[in-house]
């Protein structure tokens, strides 16, 4: 596949920003065993991968926008564009050692998503979208799965842990799904479940209580490869309300249809 400038700028950036993830995350196992622990490593490693970023795009592009999981938002000379990113999402997976996550960068233009790329630097997967171009997992074009039957499907959630999220909603929401899916998932890493739906290796995924830095990128690559999206309230505010569902259309409506009738 032709990547553009900008979406070489974003591939660029997170490849780096993985392979200092990759060579942090061989540290943690040591680091288990610790009495300090890797809690304050997983944080530095974090703040590390966000600033790699920072500064690739920054060089590309110097007047845009940011919205960073831990810097947070600083507006550019050019507002109409902003950077959406996640140097590490899947947070709780690289502190235990498991190899679940992923870097996530996506760009805004005039607040429509452009262009996205998810990096698992573990596996070395890389997931790109740009609007009107199509979605890809490394030079391959992505589809969403194509299964209408409720019954045979799959489908990712991420569910709220200790001091995150109302439990009972989610818990009728699951027991909803739960009744009627073939399957529910759980990885940790909403980036990499949004990834998944759109290479039809999921074939929906629903969660509340997310930053938009976990969706953004992951909204457009679903989108590309053919899939919906919605809120849970069925409109197209993601990226502020915290609440995604998505899937192919039939999925993506019988998802919405069952989250809805369990008070979502």
């Amino acid at each position: 596949m032709a990547r553009s400038a900008i979406l070489n700028v974003m591939v660029r950036a997170a490849t780096k920003a993985g392979r200092v993830l990759a060579r942090d995350f061989g540290e943690v196992e040591h680091l288990q065993v610790s009495r300090k622990g890797p809690a304050d490593f997983v944080s530095a490693a974090d703040r590390r991968a966000e600033e790699i970023i920072r500064e690739e795009l920054e060089r590309a592009r110097p007047g845009y926008s940011f919205l960073m999981e831990e810097s947070g938002e600083k507006i550019g000379e050019d507002p109409q564009h902003r950077w959406i990113v996640d140097p590490l999402d899947g947070t709780t997976n690289f502190l235990h050692g498991i190899p679940m996550f992923a870097v996530s960068i996506a760009l805004e233009r005039q607040g429509r998503l452009t262009a996205g790329v998810i990096y698992n630097p573990v596996t070395d997967e890389l997931y790109t979208a740009e609007r009107g171009s199509g979605a890809f997992f490394n030079d391959r074009r992505l589809r969403v799965a194509q299964r209408r039957i409720f019954a045979e499907t799959v489908i990712a959630t991420g569910i709220p842990h200790f001091g995150r999220g109302e439990h009972g909603p989610y818990l009728r929401q699951m027991a909803a799904v739960m009744a009627e899916a073939a399957g529910i998932r759980r990885f940790g890493a909403a980036a990499l479940d949004l990834a998944w739906v759109a290479s039809g290796r999921f074939d929906g995924f629903w969660e509340s209580h997310l930053s938009a830095w976990d969706m953004a990128a992951g909204i457009l690559l679903i989108r590309e490869a053919g899939g919906f999206v919605t809120d849970i309230k069925g409109g197209d505010a993601m990226l502020t309300s915290g609440t995604i569902v998505a899937g192919n259309e039939a999925v993506h409506q019988h998802l919405a249809g069952l989250l809805k009738g369990a008070g979502g």
